[in-house]
């Protein structure tokens, strides 16, 4: 056995997964097969467990239930690992800690943790952040007699004149919530309950009216915005926009200025806002600019202008000004223009500045720009590998912009910044407890080469002393590359129960995130989406080549959409890899993109096209993850959902699972692991939610450790 692998042992007591007394040993869950034929485009399809879907057939729960016994028999090893890895995530997190207070209207905002809760205390302080702080919402009271609880509670959520708190509690995790209000100067909830809507809302200025969106029943689309008034009933609510095309999605919210309500409506290839004078929330909301396929905008309110962000004769976006009166595109001014190398990604507006978020190269810089768009200056980042991003700001006119920080050795951090002094304050940064040492660390950018020549951006983090180079260490490789999203390399105090037992831990950067601009986007989605999936293996692929990883010992993990990719990769390459997680995955590509009443999808065309064109269906069909299921010896997989999952149905997953036992001609497992008591977002409260976490190192750690 080699040295590295004797550490493995030494420092994680690890027991292998195959050590499974005979005693308990069994039959992995087998579900009845019931063949449903689906046609289109002439070609059939034959989904034998199609019949999963059924969420109410007690034999379907009886399926997820007999999975996750199976799950818990075969890493019955690992239990006392889990358990060690558990008593170490919670063990460096405080246990009793606070947010960074946050300046509005007079008072100070802040969400505070107590040793032993698991959700946090929201309160207010009036006039400097050292006051006796009110308390707005205790999370800890609210979930009482629930297994999941996830509360909504923002400094907009309070009335302008400071009286009341409209906030939103979902007990599902399915992200449906209820709106409720609290009499501040009494602690009084108010008898106002508005049932099975979203988070998002907005106050006008009477600061007795609410503007709020509700979704779709079935598909769980935002697509209604409606006015209440408190103390009327919610049933007498006055429907105020309804978002008729079914590839849109909509909300409200209120501009920085407090002006103006806004409701915005978007898909993946258009933007289309609406505004109203927050003193007169009986009026009608006004278009800004109209709906156009390709023209993606956001606003914000500046005295007699809009600040709009466009990609109208802009890839990857530029800033203008236009007047309220008349914002066509003739009447704009150019603040900032549109670059082939940088993506515009956000600006924050006060009276005397516009900051602007950019990425360049993959990373982040932040530019502070006087208000004709002329650069001042910029602020200063060191590490290799990290992430900044504007925070909370609130406020038109401080002095100061709240920025956030991180990288894979900095744990994230909170910091104002003076724009006319250039000086820059830590206001908060997370605490880690133990003997952390960011020195210990060591971070690396490096790039890979696709196979098309496209360079692919790879963020790495290790520890320098664990023993052994890095070619005889195992390596976790994270990727996402849907949506746009920026898979950026942030801190991680869990990952280092990762890191200190010799793992590598990388971040591919592939196309279908936005890390190289709107390019790198477009050209991994839709009939380009198999770069996204050619841009991982190749990562992987380079990181072996270059004596970064363990042939032997490469693992893949990778979320929702990314989920979809870890699909795709040990379809094309199971031998690639030694072990896979696959959380809440996208996997039933092409049948769930055919099904306009599954949540989400009708608004996804543009991400990964609509089936009901032949070419887009020959085209996902091809690298849809179910649908390409082969015989084959696969990794070992540890695949988990969520029974109210609302993004990604848990029936996919359970169905994959299903088929890869099938046809799986090697003998490693394929586990699943179902959430009975939550959504997407997995298990609720600030401790509980590293149970997963445990769990899907322990499977990492006991795999790298039985490889010799």
């Amino acid at each position: 056995m080699r040295r590295d692998i004797c550490l493995f042992m030494l420092l994680t007591g690890a027991f292998l997964m195959t050590s499974i007394p005979a005693a308990v040993a069994q039959e992995a869950p087998r579900p009845e097969r019931r063949p449903v034929e689906l046609t289109n485009h002439g070609v059939t399809r034959v989904d034998e467990y199609y019949w999963l879907r059924e969420r109410e057939d007690p034999a379907v729960i009886s399926h997820l239930e007999a999975e996750n016994a199976w799950t818990e028999v075969r890493m019955a090893g690992t239990e006392d690992l889990q358990s060690a890895l558990f008593d170490e995530i919670v063990g460096r997190i405080p246990p009793d800690d606070d947010s960074a207070p946050v300046p509005h209207a007079g008072w100070w905002y802040q969400s505070r943790y107590e040793a032993g809760n698991e959700y946090p205390v929201h309160v207010r302080l009036k006039g400097t952040p050292d006051g006796t702080p009110q308390v707005l919402l205790d999370g800890n009271q609210r979930a009482e007699g629930y297994s999941y609880y996830s509360a909504s509670v923002s400094p907009l959520g309070v009335s302008p004149d400071g009286r009341t708190l409209a906030f939103a509690e979902d007990t599902l995790g399915r992200r449906f919530y209820t709106i409720r209000f609290r009499d501040l100067p009494s602690g009084e909830v108010l008898p106002d309950e508005i049932r099975s809507v979203t988070p998002a809302m907005a106050w006008a200025n009477d600061s007795q009216t609410l503007f709020y969106t509700k979704q779709d029943p079935e598909t769980l689309r935002w697509y209604q915005v409606y006015r209440h008034r408190l103390g009327t009933d919610p049933s007498e609510d006055v429907l105020v926009y309804e978002e008729a095309d079914e590839t849109f999605t909509s909300w409200v919210s209120r501009s920085k200025s407090g002006r103006f309500l806004l409701i915005g409506s978007s898909q993946t290839l258009a933007t289309e806002y609406r505004y109203l004078d927050a003193d007169t929330p009986d009026d009608e909301f006004l278009i800004i600019l109209p709906r156009q396929r390709d023209h993606e905008y956001s606003v914000e309110h500046d005295g007699d202008s809009w600040l709009i962000r466009t990609n109208r004769d802009a890839k990857n976006f530029r800033l203008v000004r236009a007047p309220i009166s008349d914002p066509r595109p003739e009447m704009w001014e150019e603040l900032v223009p549109s670059r082939d190398d940088v993506l515009f990604e956000d600006f924050e507006l006060f009276t005397d500045n516009i900051v602007v978020q950019e990425r360049r190269d993959g990373l982040v810089h932040l530019r502070i720009l006087d208000p004709s768009g002329r650069l001042d200056h910029e602020i200063a980042f060191d590490d290799p590998a990290y992430v900044a991003w504007l925070s909370t700001n609130l406020e038109l006119d401080s002095p100061f912009v709240r920025f956030g920080y991180s990288s894979m050795t900095t744990p994230s951090s909170v910091y104002d910044y003076e724009r006319d002094t250039k000086q820059r304050m830590l206001r908060k940064r997370d605490g880690v407890i133990g003997d952390f040492d960011p020195s210990d660390y060591v971070t690396e950018r490096v790039f890979a080469i696709a196979r098309d020549g496209q360079r692919v951006p790879i963020s790495l983090v290790y520890r320098r002393d664990t023993g052994g180079d890095l070619a005889t260490r195992p390596l976790l490789l994270y990727g996402y590359g849907s949506y746009g999203a920026s898979m950026d390399p942030f801190f991680s105090s869990s990952r280092l129960s990762l890191l200190d037992r010799g793992f590598v831990y990388a971040i591919a950067h592939i196309r279908g995130g936005e890390e190289l601009g709107r390019r790198w986007y477009e050209d991994g989605k839709l009939l380009n989406k198999k770069n996204t999936f050619n841009d991982f293996i190749d990562s992987a692929e380079y990181l072996v080549e270059t004596g970064r990883a363990d042939p032997d010992r490469l693992f893949a993990m990778g979320g929702s959409a990314g989920g979809l990719l870890m699909g795709a990769i040990v379809n094309d390459r199971p031998e690639l890899w030694r072990g896979v997680i696959a959380a809440v995955p996208f996997v039933d590509v092409v049948t769930t993109m055919l099904d306009p009443t599954i949540p989400l999808t009708t608004s996804e065309y543009d991400e990964w096209g609509d089936p009901n064109d032949p070419v887009y269906f020959d085209y996902m069909l091809s690298y849809s993850p179910y649908d390409n299921v082969q015989e084959a010896d696969y990794p070992a997989l540890l695949v988990t959902t969520g029974l109210y999952d609302s993004q990604v149905q848990y029936w996919e997953p359970a169905k994959w699972v299903a088929r890869l036992r099938d046809r799986n001609t090697g003998s490693e497992q394929v586990l699943l692991h179902v959430n009975m008591d939550a959504g997407h977002g997995g298990q609720s409260g600030r401790f509980r939610r590293f149970k997963e976490t445990a769990m899907e190192y322990a499977f990492l750690i006991a795999l790298a450790a039985s490889t010799t």
